[in-house]
């Protein structure tokens, strides 16, 4: 008997039918009621769950809590279950090299083993981690994102210019095939700067008229600053009428004047889970795909559930994820706060406000929690700032813990006295509490930041331990 290859593993049709897109997925959910979601997510969860009792990561993480299977009868217990982060993934990976024991692979008996597809995480906050994947929940990951890009209105006749990287890194590839899987649109994958240089990157747009771009803002920003430079001027010589991807708090305004006034819309997954929630037409928030992540918002230090309206950790649950590498209240460590209220589109989904930081980037400063990320709105409101900046954390000899954060400035202005006070106030006045600003010219913290190399630039040097 043959193995099964990778579209053997799941049946197509099943798959669209449970996972609906496009005005399908609308009419399903527009005015579901809680209840009739939570069954639909409960029966998800228990097949997850009986999946996840036969790998040894998750038989380890919960024995050593005491917990025993006939213990969690379903989702109602979730919280009964202790959560993981990627420091038990990486644990797990030193233990049992190249990949873990949290595939699940060798779970399987030979004839019905899927093939698994391997990726990597970007590495962004240390060693690259492996992400393997079964063949079914790589394909309801890509039509989720395939679903956000839709409901986003990206979809037949469109060119989508990507951004995201390649190579071992999944977030390329993942995009491609979502885009190309679920969306009929023309997908043009550039890739990074290093892959596909910014200048060549803008002409191509140029040539193929690309309508949507989706990557991360700060490098789609600067693509915007090249195509200037080179007299390419965005909305009239490319037709961008959408951007896609990761807003973090950037200003969405000027991203968005920056492409001729095009559309700007968030989306927030991580690696394991894929697209977790995206922003629709109503621009209120990001709606969690329900019907296939269930979303918890923890304390940062204990992960007990905080009240709707105040932030956390996002930890997710794939219920989807019942083959390779199941996904059970995995701490993204990326903080965000549930929206409270109805949404004005009556989709039954709750929501989120997206990517606020992360708990592990954070820095305490005489009592205050300080997400780096959180800075750049606070930077914009000067339009001296030229739209990068990298804080640099250091310990004095008396213990006291203090921020310099380094702007890049327009030119000219780098020396200027009168800046670096009125940046000062900006950040005291948001933050309640004194942080050091230097000056910079254009470009002049690339090295650091890493923006034309990598899919999330660094924002943070923490100098305190070293």
């Amino acid at each position: 008997m043959s193995q099964p290859l990778y579209f053997d593993a799941f049946d197509w049709q099943t798959l669209k039918r449970d996972y609906p897109l496009g005005d399908d997925f609308l009419k399903r959910y527009t005015n579901m009621s809680r209840d009739e979601l939570f069954q639909i997510q409960d029966a998800q969860f228990k097949r997850a769950l009986a999946r996840a009792w036969k790998i040894p990561f998750y038989q380890r993480l919960w024995s050593a809590q005491g917990i025993e299977a006939g213990d969690i009868s379903g989702l109602r217990d979730i919280t009964k279950l202790p959560a993981f982060s990627k420091t038990e993934l990486m644990e797990s990976v030193e233990l049992f090299p190249p990949l873990g024991d949290y595939h699940g692979l060798d779970s399987y008996g030979r004839a019905d083993r899927p093939p698994m597809v391997l990726h990597t995480t970007s590495g962004t906050t240390g060693r690259p981690q492996p992400l393997p994947f079964g063949p079914k929940s790589r394909e309801i990951q890509n039509l989720l994102l395939g679903r956000a890009y839709t409901f986003q209105g990206i979809g037949e006749g469109d060119r989508v210019h990507s951004v995201y990287g390649h190579g071992l890194i999944n977030g390329g590839h993942y995009v491609r095939e979502s885009v190309l899987h679920f969306t009929r649109a023309l997908f043009l994958s550039a890739g990074t700067g290093v892959e596909t240089r910014s200048l060549q990157q803008v002409q191509i747009m140029r040539d193929f008229g690309v309508t949507a771009i989706v990557g991360f803002a700060d490098y789609i920003k600067k693509l915007a600053e090249v195509a200037h430079e080179s007299g390419i001027v965005p909305g009239r010589d490319i037709p961008v009428r959408i951007i896609s991807g990761h807003m973090g708090r950037e200003s969405r305004d000027s991203l968005s004047a920056s492409w001729g006034d095009a559309e700007i819309f968030d989306w927030y997954g991580v690696g394991d889970t894929g697209c977790i929630a995206a922003e629709g037409p109503d621009h209120d928030g990001l709606y969690v795909m329900e019907d296939a992540q269930y979303v918890e918002i923890g304390d940062v230090d204990t992960d007990t559930p905080v009240a709707d309206g105040e932030s956390g950790n996002i930890i997710v649950t794939c219920l989807y994820k019942d083959d390779i590498y199941p996904c059970i209240r995995f701490n993204t460590k990326d903080v965000s706060a549930v929206k409270p209220g109805a949404s004005s589109i009556d989709l039954g989904f709750k929501r989120i406000e997206g990517f606020l930081g992360r708990s592990d980037n954070m820095i305490k400063l005489r009592g205050i929690n300080i997400y780096p990320q959180g800075l750049a709105p606070v930077l914009e409101q000067n339009n001296a700032y030229a739209g990068e900046f990298i804080c640099v954390a250091e310990r004095a000899a008396d213990g006291r813990d203090e921020l310099t954060v380094q702007v890049e400035v327009r030119d000219g202005l780098e020396s200027n006295i009168g800046l670096i006070n009125a940046f000062e106030e900006l950040l005291k006045q948001r933050f309640g509490v004194q942080m050091k600003v230097t000056l910079h010219t254009v470009g002049a913290l690339a090295s650091l930041t890493c923006t034309e190399t990598r899919q999330k630039p660094i924002r943070l040097i923490d100098k305190r331990f070293k």
